[in-house]
Formats: C-alpha cells, structure tokens, sequence
C-alpha cells in the first residue's frame, strides 16, 4: 500500500472522507477506487458509492481476495445505509467468512455487525442477539466496539429492558469518544435521548399519559392486565396472547379496554371494528361472531360480558385494564419510526422493512405528505421519503419487533 493510500486509509477511519478524497480523487488503481467509493459512502452518494466499489471489486486480481472480500463488505454497508435491504445477506455472510479465514479480524466483525444491523432493521432480534452472541469483540477497534454496544443496546431497547439499555449505551458512547468519530458519537447520544424521551401512550379510563421507556418496563412487571396496541397483544403477568395478525379482535378488545370499566355499544363496535357508518343485521350478525372470537382468544385473561346495550371486559382478576399505545397510531407511526434516523427510504424498502404491502405504505406516505410530516426526495424509481425525528418521542415501540410477544 503506498503512502497516498495509506493517508487516505487513515482519513476514512477517522470520519473525513473529504480528506481522503484529496489523496486520491484523481486516481483509478483499484484501492483508490475502494477508497474513493468508501468516502462517497460517508457523504451520503451511495449509489456512486457502490458502482466504485464493483469497480474497485472487478479490478482486483483473483489472488486478491482480501481486497474483494473488504469491497463486498464495504459494498453492504453502503447497501444497509442506502436502505437497499433486498442486498443478498449470504454475500455479506460470505464476505465475513472470507475476512475470518484471511486473518482480517477487524473487518470480518465489522461485516458481521453490519449484518446485526440489518437483522435489527427488520425487526429479527432474535436473529440479532444470536449474532452478537457468536462474536468476539476482545480487542476490537474503538469504532466497532461502539457500534458492538449500541447493537446491544438497541435490542435492550425493544425487549423493554430499560436499565440493560442504559448500560450498553453508556459503554457505547465511551467507545465512540475514544474513536473520536462525530456522527458516530452523535448516534450514540441519539439513542441515549430516546431513552429518556417518551415511548408511549398508556390510557387508563379517561386518563392519558406519556411514559418513557422505563415505565413501560414497570408496567409489564405489574399485575394490570394490558392491552398492548404497539404490538397488538394481550398482556397478563407473565403471559400474551398476540391478535397482530387478527385486526379486526384487536380492534374490539382495545375498544372495550379504553372504555373499561364501562361498557361500549353495538354500533360504536361495528363503527370502530368494520367502518360501518351505517350498521344493519348482516354487521350485528358478524359482531356477535367475532366477540365469541375474542371470548376464546383472551379467555385466560378477561371475559367478554354483554350488557343491555353492547359488551364489557371482565378481567379474570380484580386487576385494573390499561391500554398501552404508541406516540402515533397505524402504519404511519412505524414509518415515521423508521425514518426517524434521518436516511431516504424508497416505498419498497419501507414496506419490506414492515412487512406490508407497497400500496399500503404509500397511502399513508400520502397521508404524511399532506400534513408536511415527510417529504419525497427525487423523481420516478429514484424517489425516496424522508422525515425530520419526531420531536418529544423516542419512537422505538413502533418498530417491527419492538416488544417480544410470548
């Protein structure tokens, strides 16, 4: 490696991709080319970025197989910032494999905590934790021993574990002061605000109130039977019943919960659980239906009880009803919590990411558009959505995968 290559090496490291492109902008060696795709990378051109990095691939000889393993790393990360998340996750596992066994133990963690994050981002934290698991970070760089504990920490964050969070993030933004990285520091701060911020909405009768993340946690040690609207559930000491993939007995159990102790009637059911403005037989004949559904599903929980003018939710203990539910309901809370870092998300990945369909998510994209929430970037298949963070609110319950159902 010659000394130009070198210095621009050590600019990258550093965060100052703008130094490393003054060594070697004008250059088409293949290192230069990496290089240069890696500083493109950190100034946001990621599909520059990526066409340099195949380049820089392609250049390289067949005895070369550090360097192209160190671009298609490089080249998944770029994918993982661009939020191309369809990137093949058997050529990052591949590129890992590959750095192990040619002694490159810095990138070779590097690739696999790219491949955390990406588990993280579509909500795998059982896949993420198993990962983080296998590793061995004794001796890794400052930057990857920082990003090693937010990964920790973000997992922390989603299973509701509030004071392993605080931990991981406070060894987190130790590493990241002595790897003197600005925006990695500035992704650690992030992630210790919000867990200090509010995380959710708990409704209780008449009573609304923000929580943070710490007072969820409480919570779900208590004994409050809770109806759990970020990750629509039902939560007992102890237990859950998850009705995520049956909206419409969700629907009914949260109406009866935010009503509760009080009952709720037939027609504001059928208005909440059907959108029926105007309910007739056929809607009465299917709400008696589903409430013998909900009657089954939460049975261990609570009894459904009809009363003169509709139903009400009978806990199987003399334990008070709460509703736990996000800063913003519907798909538009989880896409707002997924640009909340600040990346443009193509409707794709964004769909992807939740596991919707695309038309559902530009619905609602829509729906943002017209309040000036997001804002599309581009024209075509080149556009993308981005949104300022949601000011107050530490949007990790909305996440797919934010809170563990058992």
């Amino acid at each position: 490696m010659d000394s130009l290559v070198a210095s621009a090496a050590r600019s990258l490291a550093a965060g100052d991709p703008l130094g490393a492109l003054k060594r070697v902008a004008l250059r088409d060696d293949p290192p230069a080319l990496a290089l240069r795709g890696i500083a493109m990378a950190q100034l946001g051109e990621y599909e520059r970025a990526r066409k340099l990095l195949r380049r820089a691939a392609r250049g390289f000889g067949p005895r070369e197989r550090l360097e192209r393993a160190r671009c298609q790393a490089a080249e998944a990360e770029v994918a993982l910032a661009a939020r191309d998340l369809r990137w093949p996750a058997r050529a990052l596992d591949a590129a890992a494999r590959s750095l192990e066994a040619l002694g490159d133990r810095a990138n070779a963690l590097h690739a696999r905590l790219v491949g955390v994050r990406r588990s993280l981002l579509l909500g795998r934290l059982d896949e993420a934790e198993a990962a983080l698991a296998a590793l061995d970070t004794k001796g890794a760089p400052a930057p990857l021993a920082a990003l090693f504990e937010l990964s920790r920490a973000e997992i922390a964050l989603r299973g509701v574990r509030a004071k392993e969070a605080e931990r991981f993030l406070a060894r987190s933004h130790a590493a990241a002061l002595a790897a003197g990285i600005p925006a990695l520091v500035a992704e650690v701060e992030r992630a210790q605000r919000a867990l200090s911020s509010p995380s959710a909405r708990l409704i209780r009768g008449a009573s609304v109130k923000q929580v943070t993340l710490e007072e969820v946690e409480a919570l779900f040690a208590s004994d409050d039977l809770i109806v759990d609207a970020c990750r629509r559930a039902v939560r007992g000491r102890g237990s859950s019943v998850s009705l995520a993939s049956r909206p419409v007995l969700f629907e009914i159990v949260r109406a009866l919960a935010e009503a509760w102790p009080g009952d709720v009637p037939r027609e504001a059911l059928i208005a909440r659980a059907f959108e029926a403005r105007s309910p007739n037989e056929s809607h009465r004949a299917r709400l008696r239906v589903e409430v013998g559904r909900v009657r089954a599903a939460i049975r261990s929980f609570a009894a459904v009880d009809a009363t003169k003018v509709g139903f009400v939710l009978a806990p199987r203990a003399a334990h008070p009803v709460v509703v736990l539910a996000p800063p913003i309901d519907g798909p538009a809370g989880s896409i707002l919590a997924l640009l909340e870092g600040g990346e443009p998300w193509s409707t794709s990945a964004l769909a992807y990411a939740l596991g919707a369909s695309q038309r559902t998510v530009q619905r609602a994209l829509l729906h943002l558009d017209e309040s000036r929430t997001v804002r599309p970037v581009g024209r075509g298949r080149s556009r993308r959505w981005v949104a300022p963070p949601l000011a107050g609110f530490a949007t990790t319950l909305l996440l797919p995968g934010a809170l563990p159902v058992r």
